[in-house]
């Protein structure tokens, strides 16, 4: 039996940092080699971050990765590093390169790329072919592989494990989604026990853009058995001592797992393990979250690093004393902290007491700064300018979302004098039904809400409140009120919609999992209900285009997952 110190570096890469990000593997390279690890193992494409996107089309980004990889394997001790990065050479491959002694030994070209949903790698890379080699760390030939090549059943990995891997490392760019983390477990536990081999995961974490990753590394044995897990949604370094057992009568009893083929060349790295009669490294399980703290922590992480990423300090949101903009305060003071969160109420003639005290109510709990600009003056000089060309109309909707436009005004001003982000409090739903005013309640630079549906934020409400219930950030009476966007006297929003609890359901049935206006009827929801909603969101296309970035936490998001064009007459 054979013992390999191993540590799963989860770290959050900075696309386009090249610099920044060699930093990082060397500083978390550093601690693996403090703690006398083996192999030290990062994520898909951590030397560039992930998704590099058109970057990859500027040769002098491609060149300084290359640069940059050669300068991280040169630093490389006994401590064996497997990093994330673009390999050149007459087209371009997601890889990962073998770095040990100082030399780069080799890399893995990612063999399937994905183009679905958020991804677009075939756009940029050609995938790899062919036998790749193993490298013996420890006394034990381990193989690699890259994200989308675990997925598949009869891919690399069962592959490599036939031509004699006994652990096989697998390096991931894998984006958050509700659920996601319990797929993966499941997936690689199989993939583990058919292959015969030890499979250690280890994922980016981070945000970049409206993608997240959630990090939550683990190792399973060759009997596809958790080992040991780490945090997700924290930068974490997962120290595993891995036994690696004799799998042959196992191979020989189950075909899944016999060789198939001629085995691979393998390039001896070291013949001991450095942890050899030490004791061993106590195993770590990382405790799963309930669905709602998981939600809650990936806006969190999301907001954080939209924020600082693009070098913001501080954030501003209009506070109307409503559920959205309460539960965006509450994500925004957990990330940034309650000293960089600025909350405006903007009253107009329909704002009701109720929720101006709200707000404040709200502000105070979360002790962020607060302050009270009245758009009355505003709406009315908007009114006085137009009374001309609205001249014998009855007044609307158009004089409604003036109040909208006036607090997107202020709102931007601030953000203009300050150097704040403005976050918006729209969600999922009303995105969805163009139940938003354009250039009104979407202008900003983030949208905190902008995949997760009217249900669910009353559901996080629920959870952020229970983290303090000594003092819920959240007002009661925030969650008791009928939703009401108070552009007009007595307005709710059930009188434009379909109750929510209604609404939500067909709209995760026809936005995410593509069901056409047919099946739903089919499936016994209300005929007329499924008429205006399918119009709604149909004609809101162009709306959406125009909407802020937001964290994308479900299977299918407004943005790269959902690509219908504006023009479209397909109903």
């Amino acid at each position: 039996m054979a013992r390999l110190r191993l540590a799963l570096c989860q770290i959050d890469s900075v696309v386009g940092d090249l610099e920044g990000n060699a930093g990082r593997v060397l500083s978390w390279l550093g601690r693996a080699e403090e703690a006398r690890c083996d192999l030290a193992v990062f994520p898909e494409l951590a030397l560039t971050g992930y998704p590099p996107e058109d970057l990859l089309l500027k040769p002098g980004f491609v060149r300084r990765n290359l640069e940059l990889m050669e300068k991280l394997a040169s630093a490389t001790g006994e401590c064996a590093a497997v990093v994330g990065f673009v390999d050149a050479s007459r087209d371009l491959h997601n890889a990962v390169g073998f770095c040990a002694g100082g030399s780069l030994w080799g890399s893995y070209h990612k063999q399937l790329l994905p183009n679905y949903a958020v991804f677009d790698e075939q756009r940029y890379f050609v995938p790899g072919t062919g036998a790749t080699r193993l490298y013996r760390v420890g006394g034990v030939s381990v193989g690699m592989t890259v994200c989308e090549d675990a997925w598949a059943a009869a891919g690399p990995i069962s592959d490599q494990a036939a031509r004699g891997a006994e652990l096989v490392l697998s390096c991931n760019a894998s984006p958050f989604s509700a659920g996601r983390l319990g797929e993966r477990r499941s997936m690689l536990s199989t993939r583990a026990a058919d292959a015969s081999c030890a499979l250690a995961y280890v994922n980016m974490v981070g945000g970049q853009d409206e993608l997240l990753f959630d990090g939550g590394s683990m190792v399973f044995d060759a009997n596809g058995e958790l080992v040991a897990s780490a945090e997700q949604f924290v930068e974490d370094m997962l120290v595993v001592d891995l036994e690696i057992r004799p799998v042959f009568r196992k191979r020989l009893l189950d075909p899944r797992g016999r060789a198939t083929a001629a085995p691979l060349e393998v390039g001896d790295v070291s013949a001991n393990s450095r942890s050899e009669g030490e004791p061993p490294v106590p195993r770590r399980h990382a405790a799963v979250r309930q669905p709602a703290a998981e939600l809650y922590e990936a806006l969190v992480l999301g907001t954080r690093d939209y924020v600082r990423k693009n070098g913001f300090a501080d954030v501003v949101i209009g506070l109307s004393g409503g559920v959205d903009s309460s539960l965006v305060a509450a994500v925004a003071a957990d990330a940034v902290g309650a000293a960089h969160v600025h909350g405006v109420s903007m009253p107009s003639r329909y704002s009701s007491p109720g929720s101006l005290a709200d707000a404040g109510d709200l502000a105070e709990r979360l002790g962020i700064d607060y302050r009270t600009i009245a758009i009355e003056q505003v709406h009315s000089a908007f009114e006085a300018s137009l009374a001309g060309s609205f001249e014998g109309l009855a007044p609307g909707l158009a004089e409604e979302n003036l109040q909208s436009r006036a607090r997107g005004v202020i709102l931007m001003a601030l953000s203009n004098k300050f150097g704040w982000i403005v976050l918006t409090t729209g969600n999922k739903s009303e995105l969805a039904v163009g139940y938003s005013t354009l250039y009104g309640d979407s202008a900003g630079g983030f949208a905190v809400l902008k995949d997760v549906l009217k249900t669910t934020v009353y559901r996080l409400c629920d959870y952020r409140n229970g983290v303090t219930p000594d003092r819920p950030p959240i007002p009661p009476t925030v969650l008791a009120k009928p939703p009401s966007a108070e552009l007009r006297p007595d307005q709710r929003d059930d009188q434009s919609l379909p109750p929510y609890d209604v609404l939500d359901p067909v709209l995760e049935a026809y936005v995410e999992n593509d069901c056409t206006a047919s099946e739903l009827v089919s499936e016994g929801v209300d005929p007329a209900v499924v008429n205006l909603v399918v119009r709604l969101v149909d004609a809101a296309e162009y709306k959406r285009r125009q909407y802020p970035p937001g964290v994308r936490v479900t299977g299918k998001a407004f943005g790269k997952d959902r690509r219908v064009p504006i023009t479209n007459h397909f109903r």
